[in-house]
C-alpha cells in the first residue's frame, strides 16, 4: 500500500470524526516530528499498539477492501499490568466506494461494533463451520444493545446511529457503510485486542499491509513505532 494513500486515509478519517464532533486523543494529531520529540514520553503506546492503523489487507484494493482505524485503548493478554482490560477503536470506511472490512472471525475477542454517528452500518453474519468456512444453513443469534435477534445466514443487518451489535468469538462477519446514508463513524469496544494473531480471515489476507514509501509518513502507524521512532 502506498504511503501517500495511507496519509490521505488518515486525513480523511480525522476530517470525518471532527465533522461528527468525535474528538480523538492528542497523539492522534501528532505529526512525525512531534512523535520523535516525545518518543521518551509515550509510555505504553507502542507496546499496546495504540494509534493509527490503515490497511488494505495487502491486496492493493483499498477503495473496496480496507479501513482506517484508531485504537484508543487496549491491554496485553500476557501482562495485565499494561493498559486496560478492554479495547476501544474508531473505524472509518468510505461509504462512497463501498469499502468494507472483509469476512473474518476472532478466536478470543468479543466485540461490540457501534454506530457512533452518521449513516447506517451494514453487516453480514455467518456461523463458523468446523473447517472455518461460512455456515450457509444455521441461523445466527446475536445481541443488539442487549436485545436478542436471530438472522438468516447472510442476511444483511442494519445498525442505525447509536445502535450496536455484539459479536462473539467464532462468528464470521464483514461490515461496511450504507452508500445511501452518508459518512459513518464506527466504534468498537471489546475485550483485549490482538491484531497479530486473533483475526482469522475467510480468504488468505494479511492484517497489516506492506508499505511502498512514495512520500514521507505524516503519522506513524501502530505497528511501525519502532521503525520510525526508535531505529
Amino acid at each position: 500500500m502506498k504511503r501517500s494513500k495511507i496519509n490521505r486515509a488518515i486525513q480523511k478519517a480525522i476530517q470525518v470524526t471532527e465533522a461528527h464532533n468525535f474528538a480523538l486523543p492528542e497523539f492522534a494529531y501528532w505529526d512525525l516530528e512531534t512523535w520523535q520529540k516525545n518518543r521518551e514520553k509515550i509510555g505504553e503506546i507502542p507496546a499496546l499498539m495504540l494509534g493509527w492503523d490503515v490497511t488494505d489487507f495487502n491486496e492493493g484494493r483499498f477503495e473496496s477492501k480496507g479501513a482506517a482505524l484508531f485504537t484508543l485503548r487496549n491491554g496485553d493478554l500476557n501482562d495485565p499490568s499494561l493498559g486496560t482490560p478492554y479495547a476501544e477503536k474508531i473505524i472509518y470506511v468510505d461509504h462512497k466506494t463501498g469499502q468494507e472490512i472483509p469476512f473474518h472471525f476472532h478466536l478470543k475477542k468479543t466485540e461490540d461494533i457501534i454506530n457512533r454517528a452518521g449513516g447506517t452500518l451494514l453487516l453480514e453474519l455467518y456461523n463458523r463451520t468446523s473447517d472455518d468456512r461460512l455456515d450457509q444453513n444455521s441461523a445466527v443469534s446475536v445481541k443488539m444493545d442487549g436485545i436478542f435477534h436471530t438472522f438468516a445466514p447472510g442476511e444483511i443487518v442494519r445498525v442505525k446511529p447509536g445502535g450496536s451489535i455484539t459479536l462473539t468469538p467464532g462468528l464470521f462477519h464483514r461490515f461496511w457503510a450504507d452508500q445511501d446514508s452518508g459518512e459513518l463513524v464506527i466504534g468498537e469496544v471489546s475485550s483485549i485486542n490482538d491484531d497479530v494473531s486473533d483475526n482469522i480471515f475467510l480468504e488468505p489476507l494479511q492484517r497489516f499491509s506492506e508499505i511502498e514509501e512514495d512520500e514521507a509518513p505524516l503519522y506513524p502507524l501502530c505497528n511501525e513505532y519502532n521503525k520510525l521512532l526508535f531505529s
